[in-house]
């Protein structure tokens, strides 16, 4: 009978124990209902922000680290929704065979890439962190500077890209590792180079000594365009090795800025013996004020014929699709100098 009574006591009190958990299992359930609904935070700030939008499930995508324009980001080995905000970049992850969910109007605009951003969502030209957690992304990507970074890192990691800093070949290299798709980065570089090699000597010798300009009439003069501002320059003066007239060359390449604005009076100092022209994007100015003075019509390669039309929506993009195209054109161009 000596054990009788610690025996019961034990009982006791493991029955107490058990209906105090279940009390506060029932306290801490009716706390994630609708009474914790009511004050939750605003869906911007809402916990599947933070979840990655792959196949995989929550917390199971595998993350890597990646050196962007800012520093090191944490980012998803394989990421599956990206969201691209640039519209100049756009064109590297179609080439690599990955199409953004959501990416800027300018983008889905331009006649090289407007098919294969069919299913895209346009983020037209206001970007908010709410237009972009509808998209669920993993990935998002952004110009280096752009306002408003800190709340889309409560979305998902931010890639910061600086514009220009790196060429088209290197960034291509870059983004193959962002995106998993190193081999097929690399084998776009080699086709590109092969395919250089077997143009340029042809380029090179219907062009012989003439110069080569990039002008884009705007409201107030035109632009000068150089070898890394799309509108063909990489092409024309990096791959080509052509020559920009001395003034060109020394306002627009060897400044390192990539463009120059010159009044209409300056023109004939700036145009080569070839001009690839179109009206700037960046306004709605008739070209004509330009295309129609007197100025423009004496220029030698006006009379001769060596001008060549670019298309002002897709022309000024120097991703590998966009530039893909622009060598055809360029290439056809410059073999029908006279």
């Amino acid at each position: 009978m000596r054990h009788s009574k610690p025996s019961l006591v034990l009982i006791v009190f493991s029955l107490v124990m058990a209906l105090l958990l279940a009390a506060c299992g029932q306290s801490n359930n009716s706390g994630s209902g609708s009474g914790a609904a009511a004050n939750a935070p605003a869906p911007a700030a809402a916990t599947p922000t933070a979840t990655p939008a792959a196949t995989d499930a929550p917390g199971e995508a595998e993350m890597v680290t990646f050196q962007d324009g800012a520093g090191e980001v944490q980012v998803p080995k394989n990421p599956q929704r990206i969201v691209d905000t640039t519209s100049f970049y756009t064109g590297y992850f179609l080439a690599l065979g990955v199409k953004p969910v959501g990416v800027m109007e300018g983008a889905k605009d331009s006649p090289y890439l407007t098919d294969l951003l069919d299913g895209a969502e346009s983020l037209s030209t206001d970007v908010t962190p709410e237009i972009i957690l509808t998209l669920e992304p993993d990935l998002i990507i952004v110009y280096t500077g752009t306002e408003g970074i800190d709340k889309l890192k409560e979305i998902a990691p931010v890639v910061q890209i600086q514009y220009g800093s790196k060429n088209y070949k290197d960034q291509m290299i870059e983004f193959g590792k962002l995106v998993n798709k190193n081999d097929e980065a690399k084998a776009w570089v080699e086709q590109w180079e092969a395919k250089i090699a077997e143009l340029k000597p042809q380029v090179q010798a219907a062009v012989g000594n003439k110069t080569v300009s990039i002008l884009n009439p705007y409201a107030k003069g035109l632009y000068v365009f150089g070898h890394n501002y799309g509108r063909g320059g990489e092409i024309l003066y990096g791959e080509f090795g052509l020559k920009a007239p001395a003034e060109a060359q020394k306002e627009a390449i060897d400044s390192g800025i990539g463009y120059a604005s010159i009044s209409l009076e300056k023109l004939p100092d700036f145009a080569g013996d070839i001009i690839f022209t179109c009206p700037w994007s960046g306004d709605t100015t008739d070209p004509k004020i330009v295309y129609d003075n007197p100025l423009w019509a004496g220029l030698p390669a006006v009379k001769a014929g060596n001008v060549f039309q670019l298309n002002p929506a897709a022309d000024t993009y120097n991703d590998p699709i966009s530039l893909e195209k622009q060598l055809d054109f360029i290439t056809t161009s410059l073999l029908s100098v006279k």
